[in-house]
C-alpha cells in the first residue's frame, strides 16, 4: 500500500514504524470524505500488519496539522446533516481506537476541530512552538463529532475540557502543555525527529505487552471506547435532526 495509492494521505512504513501524513496542505489538511476513506484503508492495514509496531501521524505543509472538517463539503450539500451522515458511513474513529499499537502524533501550526480530536486518538501528542489549538464547533452552530466529547475529557482535566470544548476559544502550545492536551513541546525542526525517536523506542518494546496495557487501559473506563463513540454519534444525529427541523 504505497503512498501513490492515495491523494489526501501519504503512507509509508520502515523498520516497524508506519508514517501517516495528512496531505491536503493547500487547505491546511482539512478532513473530507476522501481523506476519511483513505485513512480508513490505511488504519485497516496497520491493524492487520504484524510488521507495524508503532505509528507516527503528522500533517504536510507549513500552515498546520489539520484545520478541521472541510467546510466546503458542508456548503455544497443541502444541509450540514447530509455532510455528517456521509462521515458516519464508516466508523473510522472506532477502528482507530481498536488498534492496540502505539500512535505518536506530531502537531504544528493550526490544530483545529477534528484535527485536535484525531490527536486524542493517539497515545503521545507532541507539538512544535507556535502551535494553536481550538475546538470551534459550538461557535459554528455544531458539536464535535470525531470522538472529542469522549476522548478529550478522559485524558484532560474535565473542567478544562469543558471550557475549550464549549467556548471554542483558541489556546497556545504552552497552555496546551499545562492543560495536558499535549505531552511535550519542540522546536519545529526537532518535532518529527522527536516523534521518530519515540516511535522507534515503542517499536523496540514487546508488542504483546503494549497490546495488553493499551487494551486494558481503554477497557477500564466505565464505558468502552466503542460505546462512548456510539453515544456521541447518537447525540450528534439527534442534535442535527433537531436543528434541521427548527
Amino acid at each position: 500500500m504505497p503512498s501513490s495509492d492515495f491523494q489526501t494521505v501519504l503512507y509509508t512504513k520502515n523498520q516497524g514504524v508506519a508514517k501517516i501524513t495528512l496531505n491536503r496542505p493547500k487547505v491546511v489538511n482539512a478532513y473530507n470524505v476522501q481523506m476519511r476513506d483513505e485513512l480508513f484503508q490505511i488504519l485497516e492495514s496497520i491493524k492487520d500488519d504484524d510488521e507495524i509496531l508503532a505509528v507516527i501521524l503528522s500533517g504536510n505543509g507549513a500552515k498546520g496539522f489539520c484545520s478541521g472538517a472541510d467546510l466546503t463539503e458542508f456548503q455544497s450539500n443541502p444541509s450540514s446533516i447530509v455532510s455528517r451522515e456521509a462521515r458516519w458511513q464508516r466508523d473510522i474513529w472506532g477502528l482507530w481506537m481498536s488498534i492496540p499499537k502505539p500512535f505518536v502524533v506530531a502537531l504544528h501550526g493550526f490544530v483545529i476541530g477534528s484535527g485536535l480530536e484525531m490527536s486524542y486518538l493517539c497515545d503521545l501528542r507532541l507539538a512544535s512552538k507556535g502551535t494553536t489549538f481550538s475546538m470551534p464547533e459550538t461557535r459554528l452552530g455544531m458539536i464535535p463529532a470525531a470522538g472529542g466529547t469522549q476522548t478529550i475529557p478522559r485524558e484532560t482535566n474535565l473542567s478544562y475540557s469543558m471550557d475549550f470544548l464549549i467556548s471554542g476559544e483558541s489556546f497556545s502550545e504552552n497552555e496546551a502543555l499545562k492543560l495536558g492536551v499535549i505531552h511535550q513541546i519542540y522546536e519545529k525542526s526537532n518535532l518529527l525527529p522527536a516523534a521518530e525517536k519515540f516511535a522507534q523506542f515503542f517499536a523496540s518494546l514487546n508488542p504483546e505487552a503494549i497490546r495488553f496495557v493499551k487494551s486494558n487501559m481503554r477497557d477500564s473506563f466505565e464505558k468502552s471506547p466503542s460505546e462512548s463513540l456510539e453515544l456521541e454519534n447518537l447525540s450528534v444525529r439527534k442534535f442535527f435532526l433537531q436543528n434541521r427541523k427548527a
